[in-house]
């Protein structure tokens, strides 16, 4: 035998010796789904201009509203105020938000000027007003929500548990719940209410759970939720939410066609690029992908944002797929200086299916680059993406080598690397580029914005982690969040996974902070998307590996959201 094949033999046998995660082969028959993604009669125009016509009737609803507020009418200030948070609240579960964007924007700076002296008297009033401003960027104090509360503190503990009072009935306990999220990092008082008083008590929705394990609205998606709270409130007699929810349904259904239009160029890209026929041991998860794409910018202008974002989270996984499972130790070095150098001579000697990994990355890259000089006339960003690529290449290489050291680090160590290897600077990059305007605020914002970007990648990071975690320890991989916690405090599974939910309550309170105390208002606009990775995160990894496992809510919600149009008379 002579030396080229020996070579080759142990090449072989390194290749038979590889890791496998055994993961659930793609549920998606791509051929049945492009058949099915055909156009439905919401793209008539009839329906168009039925809409239009509900928009305005809408709009003149909210900017009469907001009049009313610094007018001197007859009719009670509280009760005006109140009408007008309620309804910007219900068009913003409506997901319909993107059709009134400037007249919200100026109903909420109106609220926020003409009623810094109101005087609320009930729980419910008070924290709908807290949640709704500092959803909006205003930093508005919890003090008359935790007064109301402690006025009354005996009454709230006897009537949360008879939820009979007129003081505190389910309406208001919900909203305490809600508003709480918005609290910022050194605020408990109000996280303090929730688990002294609500903890053990069901919030009262279709879900039964309690409040405890109830994810707020603040960290879900409203794209995902939209249709149920259409569903829920179709049948209601007032004539302004019949107008919204008729709007809303249109609204939905032509908007699924834009996503179904983008999903088949996606399918199309996915398929041609024939990754999957190579890189057998990675997860085929294109529709997943695009999924997680609308959580983040559902709007049908940000079809180039959600192709470009979905391509970025399919290679993530790809990627993460050779550094966890595939690639040796000097093959992963190797891969990396690859991207680091962006250069294809790297990867030359490397197996087969790094190569084509690497070319992936390589061409996509490339590709999104000028497409984004292209639509939006601006310089070439692909210096901006090699970064966050390299940056997240060298934090899988270093979980890689725990891997192979068999070392397990302390949480710190962990967090310290693991927010890159979320893949967040990425995804974040990428939705930047999709929602901004002007090429060098774009950057400004991703630079001056880093430690919104970091506590929304720790979100994804730790979901992960505890969506994932018993199967990564069942296949051996590197210990997550979780086990390092463990292993460091000597504690029980329960009590690291109740630390890792603390942390993830302490970033989103660092978001809140950070996007009402120092996020530009010029940068809000466009910061919120990123905001929005987080949120998808929660709905991925909410009942264990959303990606890994697609038959189950995942699919639900594929057919919810991009395949079935909502039943409208």
């Amino acid at each position: 035998m002579n030396m080229e094949s020996a070579v080759d033999n142990k090449a072989d046998d390194n290749l038979a010796k590889r890791r496998t995660a055994n993961y659930k082969p793609n549920i998606w028959s791509y051929d049945n789904l492009l058949h099915s993604l055909i156009t439905n009669q919401y793209s008539e125009d009839k329906y168009r201009r039925e809409a239009e016509t509900l928009k305005e009737e809408i709009c003149g609803i909210i900017v009469g509203r907001r009049v009313s507020l610094s007018s001197s009418s007859s009719e009670d200030p509280l009760l005006i105020l109140i009408s007008n948070l309620e309804l910007i609240d219900e068009i913003n579960k409506l997901a319909i938000s993107y059709h009134f964007e400037k007249e919200i924007s100026e109903s909420v700076e109106r609220m926020a000027r003409y009623t810094k002296s109101t005087k609320f008297v009930d729980l419910y009033s008070a924290a709908l007003y807290f949640r709704i401003l500092r959803q909006h960027g205003y930093h508005v104090s919890q003090d008359a929500i935790l007064q109301l509360l402690d006025d009354h503190d005996e009454k709230l503990t006897m009537t949360t548990r008879a939820r009979d009072s007129e003081y505190c009935d389910d309406k208001a306990i919900a909203e305490i719940f809600e508003a709480s999220h918005l609290a910022l990092d050194g605020e408990n008082g109000l996280f303090d209410i929730i688990a002294s008083h609500l903890s053990g008590l069901d919030s009262n929705d279709d879900d039964d759970k309690s409040y405890s394990d109830k994810c707020p609205s603040h960290w879900s998606v409203a794209w995902f939720n939209a249709k149920k709270h259409i569903h829920v409130n179709n049948n209601n007699n007032n004539n302004n939410k019949s107008t919204l929810h008729r709007l809303a349904g249109l609204s939905f259904n032509m908007v699924q066609l834009h996503h179904q239009k983008d999903l088949k160029v996606i399918l199309r890209w996915w398929r041609n690029l024939g990754l999957t026929e190579v890189l057998t041991f990675t997860r085929d998860r294109a529709v997943e992908s695009f999924l997680w794409a609308v959580g983040v910018a559902y709007e049908p202008r940000y079809g180039s944002l959600r192709k470009w974002l979905t391509k970025s989270i399919i290679l993530v996984l790809v990627i993460d797929d050779v550094y966890d499972i595939y690639g040796n130790n000097r093959e992963l070095h190797q891969f990396t200086t690859a991207v680091e150098r962006w250069d294809p001579m790297e990867v030359e000697h490397l197996p087969e299916p790094i190569k084509r990994c690497f070319s992936a990355l390589y061409d996509t890259a490339n590709d999104i680059d000028r497409e984004i000089q292209k639509e939006k006339g601006w310089n070439s960003v692909l210096p901006y993406l090699k970064k966050v690529w390299t940056d997240f290449c060298k934090a899988l290489l270093v979980e890689a080598k725990w891997y192979n050291k068999r070392h397990t680090p302390s949480l710190r160590e962990y967090l310290e690397n693991g927010w890159i290897s979320s893949s967040g600077p990425v995804l974040s990059l990428h939705v930047l580029f999709g929602v901004g305007h002007d090429f060098a605020q774009t950057l400004v914002a991703f630079n001056t914005n880093q430690e919104i970007i970091r506590h929304a990648s720790l979100v994804i990071r730790l979901c992960n982690d505890q969506g994932t975690s018993k199967a990564e320890v069942e296949r051996g991989d590197a210990p997550s969040s979780i086990l390092c916690y463990m292993r460091e405090a000597n504690v029980t599974e329960e009590e690291a996974r109740s630390r890792i939910k603390n942390i993830v309550t302490h970033s989103w309170k660092k978001i809140n902070g950070l996007f009402i105390n120092t996020t530009p208002n010029s940068q809000k606009q466009i910061i919120k998307y990123i905001v929005n990775i987080a949120r998808v995160a929660h709905f991925i990894y909410q009942n264990g590996d959303g990606f890994g496992v697609q038959d189950r809510e995942t699919k639900e919600q594929v057919f919810s959201c991009l395949i079935q149009p909502l039943p409208l008379p």
